[in-house]
């Protein structure tokens, strides 16, 4: 599929179509593996599309299998939604070690349960969910293997020349939502080890869609004409689908120990660029204050490509349709990424 030759998505439906459509990489895991999926935190912002897409790409391989979403369910939309697009759900507060050996088995699992927003307020509930869960999963999962989200936010920031972090650069995590994170792949680590649960860690840095995301976060500001901080000067994103594809198809590269892969777009975006592109597109005046720094969150996912697939969805494609999406009074789910901060405080 070559997205660069469509227009902005007009609806959320749309999107969502878009975001969970399978590639023939995706399709071909999908009739590699055995067994059911279960997916742990589907409530998240990309859970839903990316149970989805395993549906999909599931029912387009011809295999038979239980897709199975698990969530607290806060919101009773979200679990008829998913129903509608063939996936089971169950309400389930994951921290609760009575319920979670009640979770039906699943052969393969992708977790991506976690505690960001509000990290700061609320220290005790990061710590409990990053680190203490993820030895409750392994432990009722053992006989499973597992695709675990983790955060590129674990190397800490480097230099805007390097390229980016790569798997083998040492963790420098700044802020204690980021060592919790680190935690959340100890402790996969640790039970990977001594259980033989074989695990894929991913470092993701940044997913974005219309709805969230960097470049929407950008995009609502150079919309309202509101200065923006240059301090973090570059990023990465890498389109939800494709993030979402890379994610299924860690599942027949798990191992123990971990196989850890960064998952991110292959392009480093200068913050000041972006805008002035999104300013352009909208019409708008754009102003910037502060200095680019000389270091910043990056990530490199260049050795991931060759096994999980390389990303899709251009640079230019996901900026143009940021912008558009802010034109047109596309639905948000209000949550800015914060990707701007430099002290690790969510």
């Amino acid at each position: 599929m070559n997205n660069h030759k469509l227009a902005c998505p007009s609806s959320a439906d749309i999107l969502d179509d878009l975001l969970s459509q399978p590639d023939e990489q995706v399709v071909q895991t999908m009739r590699d593996l055995e067994g059911d999926i279960i997916v742990l935190g589907v409530g998240g912002k990309m859970g839903p599309t990316l149970a989805r897409m395993a549906r999909r790409a599931s029912d387009v391989a011809g295999i038979t299998r239980r897709v199975v979403g698990v969530s607290r369910f806060s919101s009773g939309e979200l679990r008829q939604q998913l129903e509608s697009w063939g996936i089971e759900t169950i309400a389930c507060d994951l921290l609760d070690e009575e319920a979670v050996p009640q979770l039906p088995d699943a052969p393969n699992v992708v977790y991506m349960a976690g505690f960001k927003f509000g990290a700061t307020a609320n220290p005790s509930l990061t710590w409990a969910m990053n680190c203490y869960l993820p030895a409750i999963v392994c432990r009722r999962y053992r006989n499973s293997r597992i695709t675990a989200f983790s955060s590129g936010n674990i190397y800490g920031t480097v230099a805007v020349d390097s390229g980016g972090a790569i798997e083998s650069t040492p963790p420098n995590p700044i802020g204690e939502y980021a060592i919790t994170v680190l935690g959340r792949e100890r402790m996969f680590d640790h039970f990977s080890r001594e259980l033989m649960v074989p695990i894929s860690l991913l470092r993701l840095n940044y997913a974005t869609e219309l709805r969230y995301g960097v470049l929407v976060d950008l995009a609502q500001q150079v919309f309202s004409e509101t200065p923006i901080d240059v301090t973090m000067g570059y990023v990465n994103v890498i389109w939800q689908r494709d993030a979402n594809s890379m994610a299924l198809n860690s599942l027949v590269h798990t191992k123990s120990p971990p196989h850890v892969f960064n998952i991110a777009g292959a392009d480093t975006l200068c913050v000041r660029e972006v805008c002035t592109q999104i300013a352009r597109r909208m019409n708008k005046s754009v102003t910037f204050t502060g200095q680019e720094a000389a270091d910043a969150l990056l990530n490199n996912a260049r050795d991931s490509y060759p096994l999980l697939g390389s990303p899709t969805t251009t640079s230019e494609e996901m900026i143009r349709w940021a912008a558009d999406w802010v034109m047109q009074g596309g639905v948000s789910l209000g949550k800015a990424t914060h990707f701007e901060s430099r002290s690790g405080s969510f």
